[in-house]
């Protein structure tokens, strides 16, 4: 790992491919979900293209920006667009957070209460604007705390805080609000989500007796057996998928957090070579996770991946 980015070429290499990956995957979702004929009564769906919105802009705002100011060194924007880009790409980082714990808690929802459809859909949309009205409010004290200063021989946009304390309730900040909140939050859903589904395949595991039954019902009984208690194998699907990207989005922020709170708070030796090699290959890990949704996606959904040929 500490060789990982030895020079500045295999950054901006590393930064390329990332930007690429994160575009052209999240666009072919989006154009995959508008071509789907069962976009607007799919709640999955709604809930998916939202959070790719989310990661399609995280490449422009996020890896894209880096880019470019790896490349220029310099920020020459002026301090109006330093603080409306900051405030950006803070937005679109806590919206793609958020769009996780929101579609955490529709799967929670989906699993608990299987019939409750009209109730399910106001409940969606709900969460989806409360995901992106938090976003924007979370990110307004960017507004204020980044500027342009001239440092180092030339004019950089970043913030300026002089008291290591400062920087101690600043990371802290972000780190309960875009990943140690959510994530507890998300944990509780999909503990209760086994807990329920545990529970539904114990009550209906069938004995010798409703065995030998069950070859004389009908096929509106069984559906109406499963629709009160079995947990269809889609859901169990879309639930299963929707686990492994917020695991993908704790593999790859987790390290992000852990070595900024560890820095702030004295436990990171910066007079090592090493450790900026280390911190320039966390820093990146950290948008992963937008490039690795689209391959989830993918994976899990064959709906999407029959409308591909169609976009090209």
């Amino acid at each position: 790992i500490f060789y990982l980015f030895i020079s500045q070429d295999e950054q901006i290499g590393f930064l390329v491919v990332l930007f690429m990956f994160i575009v052209v995957g999240n666009s072919i979702v989006l154009a995959a979900i508008a071509l789907s004929k069962e976009r607007r009564r799919s709640r999955m769906n709604y809930f998916i293209m939202h959070l790719a919105v989310a990661d399609l802009l995280n490449g422009p705002l996020n890896v894209l920006i880096d880019l470019i100011s790896k490349i220029t060194i310099y920020w020459y924007a002026g301090d109006v667009l330093c603080r409306f880009i900051q405030f950006t790409r803070a937005a679109v980082i806590y919206a793609s957070t958020f769009m996780l714990v929101a579609l955490s808690i529709d799967r929670l929802d989906a699993v608990a209460r299987p019939m409750n459809f009209s109730g399910s859909w106001l409940r969606a949309k709900a969460l989806i604007g409360t995901a992106w009205a938090s976003s924007l409010l979370f990110a307004t004290p960017q507004l204020f705390l980044f500027h342009e200063k001239i440092h180092l021989g030339g004019p950089h946009c970043f913030i300026d805080l002089s008291e290591p304390w400062q920087w101690q309730i600043y990371i802290s900040v972000i780190a309960l609000i875009i990943f140690v909140i959510p994530a507890i939050i998300i944990c509780i859903c999909y503990v209760v989500i086994v807990m329920i589904i545990w529970r539904s395949s114990r009550l209906l595991k069938p004995s010798d007796s409703q065995k030998s039954f069950r070859s004389f019902k009908s096929k509106d009984e069984e559906s109406c057996s499963s629709s009160r208690g079995v947990i269809p194998q889609a859901k169990i699907r879309t639930i299963k998928m929707t686990f492994l990207i917020v695991l993908v989005f704790i593999i790859c922020w987790s390290p992000y957090f852990i070595f900024n709170l560890c820095s702030v708070y004295g436990y990171v030796d910066w007079s090592l070579p090493s450790t900026i090699k280390i911190s320039t290959f966390i820093q990146s890990m950290a948008p992963l996770n937008s490039a690795a949704n689209p391959i989830i996606y993918g994976i899990f959904s064959t709906r999407i991946c029959r409308y591909v040929p169609f976009i090209f």
